[in-house]
């Protein structure tokens, strides 16, 4: 198992809190990927500004998106495997506001599976289904894959 992939289990159980990024404490979508940065790559490289739990319909920015492209590396979709990122697009038309971490089997296909921070839950392991890939619209590795 790599080291992304152990670091995100680690987050399963995580109380749903926006904005958070403390494990077992915290966590909202992006709160998990932080978390699992520092825990692999090192310190978070910028902290992310202030967000309403509304910001991608309300500002129509590609924030979240434009962040991910600044500190991991894009990939296309269908080459995502177990450990990288996933990047969803909740409405057609809205910005992007949702990301995970792809834990098993692929992204484009029916057997995948991934965790992240499930609002009004926790961090969850969930079936990637129709539902969720109709939504996926990019995907990201680590800067550190190939090095460890």
């Amino acid at each position: 198992m790599s080291a992304v992939l152990r670091a995100a289990r680690g987050w399963l159980g995580t109380p749903y809190r926006h904005q958070a990024s403390v494990r077992g404490e915290g966590a909202d979508c992006l709160g998990l990927v932080r978390g699992v940065w520092r825990e692999v790559v090192g310190p978070e490289p910028e902290a992310p500004p202030p967000y309403s739990p509304d910001w991608a319909e309300a500002g129509g920015e590609e924030r979240l998106a434009r962040a991910l492209e600044r500190w991991l590396r894009p990939i296309p979709t269908e080459a995502a495997r177990p450990g990288q990122v996933l990047l969803f697009r909740m409405s057609e038309g809205s910005a992007a506001k949702h990301c995970a971490v792809l834990s098993e089997g692929s992204a484009v296909e029916g057997s995948g599976r991934m965790i992240h921070a499930y609002w009004g839950r926790a961090v969850v392991e969930s079936w990637l289904g129709d539902w969720w890939r109709r939504r996926l619209t990019a995907a990201f590795a680590w800067p550190t894959e190939g090095e460890n």
